[in-house]
Order: structure tokens, then sequence, then C-alpha cells
């Protein structure tokens, strides 16, 4: 059983899927957000959905450092319950705190510019999501 994990953003949307056995995340793309039509954004994940045979979606749920959700979380979490009218699978909504920054740390580390980091890094913060996720839950997908 495969699993998506969405790194959900004003501008953009990061998605990483997983492998059928759920052990490992893997960057797929990033979606920049259609502002006008956000059909559009539900329209093109339940495609994704579709052609990976996606059966668990984790949505990455941004919360303040003392852990209660502010406006980022919030927005999140009304975004998955939009989703939801277009693709039939389960949602976990999983704390995300710091993943971007984590992502970031990583692409540095490997040298990448700047310019290709802004590329990816909802990408990488997708699959640090997701991992973060099958890590926890150790393979009872």
């Amino acid at each position: 059983m495969r699993a998506l994990g969405l790194d959900v953003g004003d501008k953009t949307i990061g998605i990483a899927v997983s492998d059928e056995l759920g052990w490992t995340a893997q960057g797929l793309e990033t979606i920049r957000r259609n502002e006008e039509d956000a059909s559009k954004d539900f329209e093109a994940i339940a495609k994704i959905v579709t052609d990976y045979e996606v059966e668990r979606i984790v949505v990455g749920l941004p919360k303040n450092m003392n852990g209660t959700i502010g406006p980022s979380g919030e927005r999140s979490q009304k975004f998955a319950e939009a989703l939801k009218e277009y693709v039939p699978c389960e949602f976990i909504m999983w704390d995300e705190r710091l993943t971007t920054v984590a992502a970031e740390r990583m692409l540095i580390s490997a040298d990448v510019s700047r310019k290709k980091r802004k590329k990816v890094i909802d990408k990488m913060a997708a699959v640090m999501i997701l991992q973060g996720y099958l890590d926890h839950s150790g393979n009872k997908m």
C-alpha cells in the first residue's frame, strides 16, 4: 500500500510517495498552487493518487513550537478536508515542525545552489513528512 506525503504551502504543494511496502519516501514533484481555482490543485493530486494507487495521504500539519495549531496549521487542515472530496483515501495529519528547516539544511550540506534549493525544498519537506510518518508507523500501514 502506498502513501502520499504533502507539504501544503500558500504557493506550492510538495509531494512525496512511498514505495509499495511503505518503507521509504521519494520526492515526486512540486505543484504550483492555482490561486484562482483550488479544484485544479485537488484534481492534480487526485491524478497522482490514481496513478500510484495511493491508499493513505499524510498531510504536514505545521504546529507552533509549543504544540498549538496556528493559522498555517488551520489552512493545512482545511486543505485536507477539501481534498477528501476528491480522493477516497485515509488522511493523516502529521506534525511537520521544522521539516522545511531540516530540508534546507540537508540541501545546503549537499551543496545545492540557492536557485535549485528553491525548486525542490517543498518536495524535500514532503519527503521528510512522509518518511517521519513511515518510520513512526513501523511499516504497519
